[in-house]
């Protein structure tokens, strides 16, 4: 029976996290990209939830997660420490891990510093040039420049980012967004993006976990440049990439497609 708890408040060092957790069976992660928070996957989450304990939380400053220093800037590694928080107050055992986008790196890097609390992660569209042929990495860094500022240019960054919200199963309904909404899209440009635009995997330190890396991209997103970060990065490892319903911002737009996805993923 699908159940959705939410959770006492986590503390953490400068911070107190928000969490949920639903369903039952093994844990997975799940991490947005952007500014999403714990409602961001909720959809998919619930269509996992018949397989998988599914815990979701709100990054340090979104929503319902605080800080004690408003301006503090956690980096990929802050996040990618209070993921494993998480995920230690839930489970004594190895989780599976699905991060999108931003939420991709900070699955990245919690494999890095915390291998101990990783069984499997999918790495969806991870954001990261790096992995990318010289001549299109200036591109990318350009889209990534244009998104931070953010303002009327912003439909050409979503059209060159390959999310289109428009593009939905047919029950799922789109939420106009609130306040909160506008917050945690104004912190993630401020705070968020330029972190991931700073980042580089020390991919010789992650040759190790390959095996539990599963790279995923979009079959609507091949024009993208996440899509072709996510098959760069498994062509630097050497391992095969899984094609998901749907394009940047799948997981939300297609969560029943997606949500099949993943469990084929998880338990093949």
């Amino acid at each position: 029976m699908l159940y959705r708890h939410h959770m006492p408040a986590l503390a953490a060092p400068g911070a107190a996290l928000y969490y949920e957790v639903r369903g039952a069976g093994p844990t997975l992660l799940l991490m947005p990209g952007g500014g999403g928070d714990a409602d961001s996957l909720a959809a998919l989450a619930d269509r996992l939830a018949a397989d998988f304990q599914v815990v979701t939380f709100d990054r340090r400053g979104l929503s319902r997660s605080t800080q004690d220093d408003p301006g503090e800037d956690p980096g990929i590694g802050g996040h990618a420490d209070d993921a494993a928080r998480v995920l230690a107050a839930v489970t004594g055992e190895p989780a599976l891990v699905f991060g999108s986008s931003l939420g991709a790196v900070i699955g990245l890097d919690l494999l890095l510093r915390h291998p101990d609390r990783v069984r499997l992660l999918v790495a969806h569209e991870p954001p990261l040039p790096q992995f990318l042929p010289a001549a299109e990495r200036a591109e990318s860094r350009g889209i990534q420049a244009e998104m931070e500022q953010s303002g009327p240019q912003w439909r050409e960054v979503a059209a060159a980012l390959a999310m289109d919200h428009s593009d939905t199963e047919p029950d799922v309904v789109a939420e106009p967004p609130g306040p909160r909404d506008f917050a945690n899209q104004r912190l993630f440009l401020d705070r968020d993006a330029p972190a991931v635009h700073r980042y580089r995997l020390a991919v010789e330190a992650i040759r190790s976990a390959a095996d539990r890396i599963i790279p995923a991209a979009g079959e609507k997103s091949a024009h993208a440049f996440p899509h072709r970060c996510a098959l760069g990065l498994g062509a630097e490892l050497g391992i095969p990439v899984d094609i998901v319903p749907g394009d940047h911002v799948g997981p939300m737009t297609r969560p029943t497609g997606f949500a099949a996805g993943l469990r084929e993923i998880f338990t093949r």
